[in-house]
């Protein structure tokens, strides 16, 4: 059984969430890959995982190269997992058909975004059987407060 999370972004953007959570992988000693909608913001993403704090980056990779099974963390487009992570990450319309295969799925949404809160609801109703399914909102000073 996998858990799944699903974080409702509404306060503080995916660029202030996204690195913190990757830390907090990567301190637990497992491998990520994050799944974006497009190879753009796949990109944009790794340009804010290199440079996110002055005194700090995440080491990481864009998918496709010869050192993807070495990469802690690893930007892709597709559904493959070439560096054997036991965390997924979802943003930017990436949308989790399946969590087969990971200890972990964090499935990231605009609040702002109708669109992606429908598909966070399929999303939901598709992953909750056979998963530990639970949902985070965002509180007005950014804090993540377990809804469900």
């Amino acid at each position: 059984m996998a858990e799944v999370l699903f974080y409702h972004l509404e306060v503080r953007p995916l660029e202030s969430v996204l690195p913190q959570l990757l830390e907090k992988t990567l301190e637990r000693g497992w491998r990520a890959v994050i799944e974006s909608g497009s190879r753009e913001r796949a990109e944009a993403l790794d340009s804010l995982l290199w440079t996110f704090r002055d005194d700090s980056f995440l080491p990481h990779g864009m998918a496709g190269e010869p050192t993807d099974p070495h990469q802690p963390i690893l930007l892709t487009t597709e559904a493959d997992n070439p560096n054997g992570a036991v965390v997924r990450f979802f943003v930017d319309r990436a949308v989790p058909q399946s969590a087969e295969g990971y200890r972990r799925i964090v499935y990231m949404f605009s609040g702002h975004d109708p669109d992606a809160v429908t598909e966070a609801r399929q999303a939901w109703r598709a992953l909750r059987d056979g998963n530990e399914v639970t949902y985070w909102q965002q509180e007005g000073d950014g804090r993540w407060v377990k809804k469900a």
